[in-house]
């Protein structure tokens, strides 16, 4: 049995706290049982005070470049992480997010040092509060470097929720005006994208605990309903009313009403 898989499930409440105490158990497994990756796990976790500390040096140490080195950047990543304690929460769920709804995920070590999608997340996460600051130009600094490093691009005007799973993530795009509700899977090759050239409010507004099925394309200002399902490989142009399975190109319902999809990641259609 993993040090993952012995421990305790996560409870609501204070999750960055819990999530960093986790964390801490798994970093000190880990050190103990792959002595190679001791000084990687006490440098990137244990010697920091944190989850919001571990973040911050995380975030910086992969986002950094030649442009905007590590102690640059893990400024700028540690004060909007102070102005807005929100942002660690958030990460905090996204983890409980992946931990609950990837069984390829047995510890929470690999989302934090590993998973594109996460890392790609918490990085937008910062980008987006730069953005509402008015920091434009090194917003959109992140947001290349976090689509060179993990091939996501999410414009950082973008709104996203907490408790999102961005599975395997290559290749999702995610819009300016693009809004996603809380508890949403989204899997790799997913774009949320535009019609045309317009510059008015023009993207998707994904409603709480929607599964987006790999390959997806859901495009323009339309509303897909809370715990929706979009089957993989579907073009969505209409909106889509809530617990509503949609498929094909282009989509439209099939079968009956679906009950917290983001959850069980069910992608099976009904015969």
């Amino acid at each position: 049995m993993t040090s993952a898989q012995a421990a305790t499930p996560i409870a609501a409440g204070d999750l960055s706290r819990q999530i960093w105490n986790r964390l801490r158990v798994e970093a000190a497994a880990t050190a103990a049982e792959e002595p190679m990756l001791a000084g990687f796990v006490n440098a990137g976790i244990l010697r920091h005070d944190s989850f919001a500390d571990a973040l911050a040096h995380r975030i910086a140490s992969k986002l950094a470049d030649g442009q905007l080195d590590a102690v640059l950047l893990h400024d700028v990543v540690s004060e909007a992480l102070r102005a807005d304690p929100s942002i660690a929460e958030s990460a905090a769920a996204d983890m409980v997010a992946v931990d609950e709804r990837d069984p390829a995920c047995r510890s929470l070590l690999q989302p934090f040092f590993y998973f594109k999608g996460f890392q790609a997340l918490q990085g937008y996460r910062i980008g987006h509060w730069l953005w509402t600051q008015g920091r434009e130009a090194i917003a959109f600094h992140l947001q290349s470097r976090i689509s060179e490093l993990f091939a996501v691009d999410i414009h950082p005007a973008a709104r996203i929720g907490k408790g999102i799973m961005i599975d395997h993530a290559t290749s999702v795009v995610i819009g300016e005006t693009a809004v996603v509700d809380d508890d949403v899977s989204i899997l790799h090759e997913v774009t949320l994208g535009g019609t045309g050239s317009e510059e008015a409010d023009r993207h998707p507004k994904i409603g709480k605990g929607v599964l987006i099925g790999a390959g997806a394309k859901i495009l323009g200002n339309i509303a897909v309903g809370e715990h929706a399902r979009i089957a993989a490989g579907s073009v969505v142009l209409q909106p889509v009313e809530a617990r509503c399975t949609v498929a094909g190109v282009p989509a439209k319902p099939v079968g009956g009403a679906c009950a917290e999809p983001s959850r069980t990641m069910d992608h099976s259609l009904p015969d």
